[in-house]
């Protein structure tokens, strides 16, 4: 791999500098952080070329590279499952990011993408940032018209194949969001917010009947210490896509014990973070509240 010292560009950093060297430093320009081990062959791959292409830019972006075999806490709570892992922060918040070993020209594209390119690029982010405003604020007809114009104009553009997607989700019609996210090209199917669509279909493919969620309150009520019902409660939930009160329960659970089952409401949590998006609250909350916990 290329000598980060080469470049002040490039650094290694850690869990306990994250917040110093990722999203602080993101308000100065955009920082990549490159979650990687020294026994992954694909990082061996990736992380030369990320090092290149970052070093061309000559201070328009930063790569911070984190070994997770020696600092593990920042890639779980992001919910890292797979290396190489690479996000974009902007502004203090991760805006995109992507997994596996890219091929150099996709690497470029990726990193124009974030830097805004061109004025098209631009015009496009800026839709989609509009466009995700607008969702969060409920407004998912505003929210569905911009993704498509986006669409229209990059029908590759995996933020809006996965937002129109994510908009019929939340009308009710899981079966036209599998549509749209099968228009997504090759490529872009395991892009992150695409994948995070699949995860939110996934955990909703169940829903509860009301009356089966009434009992389950009902059984949490009456035994408050009881983990297992708890688990099964926030499962319901989220088969009703109520993540925010499901997050709840299984934090419940964490704080009073974070192993629980060979941490199985952890791995639960960490679904329903990869379902909502990162820039979704549940999400930005709930790992907010998750590392007070793991870090305490």
């Amino acid at each position: 791999m290329t000598d980060a010292a080469a470049s002040p560009h490039i650094k290694e950093s850690s869990d306990q500098a994250f917040m110093a060297d990722v999203v602080e430093a993101s308000n100065e320009q955009p920082v990549l952080v490159d979650f990687w081990a020294p026994w992954c062959g694909p990082c061996r791959t990736l992380t030369p070329t990320l090092e290149k292409v970052v070093s061309e830019q000559n201070g328009k972006i930063k790569l911070v590279k984190i070994n997770t075999e020696e600092h593990p806490g920042v890639a779980g709570q992001m919910g890292v499952r797979s290396i190489p892992s690479v996000f974009a922060f902007d502004k203090g918040r991760p805006v995109n990011g992507f997994q596996g070993a890219l091929p150099e020209s996709q690497v470029r594209q990726f990193i124009e993408s974030i830097l805004g390119g061109t004025d098209g690029a631009k015009q496009l982010q800026d839709a989609l940032e509009q466009a995700e405003a607008a969702a969060q604020a409920g407004d998912i007809g505003t929210a569905a018209q911009l993704y498509g114009a986006v669409m229209e104009a990059d029908p590759e553009n995996a933020g809006a194949i996965a937002g129109l997607a994510r908009c019929y989700l939340a009308n009710g019609d899981p079966d036209r969001a599998r549509q749209i996210l099968d228009m997504a090209p090759e490529n872009k199917k395991n892009d992150p917010a695409i994948k995070s669509v699949r995860t939110a279909l996934d955990l909703m493919a169940e829903a509860p009947l009301d009356e089966e969620l009434a009992s389950a309150k009902e059984t949490v009520a009456a035994n408050p210490d009881d983990h297992e019902a708890r688990f099964a409660l926030a499962e319901k939930l989220i088969g009703q896509g109520k993540n925010k009160d499901a997050s709840e329960h299984l934090l419940t659970i964490l704080q009073a014990d974070l192993d629980w089952e060979d941490g199985k409401a952890k791995a639960k949590l960490l679904e329903i973070f990869e379902a909502a998006g990162p820039k979704d609250p549940v999400t930005v909350e709930g790992r907010r509240k998750l590392g007070s916990l793991m870090f305490a």
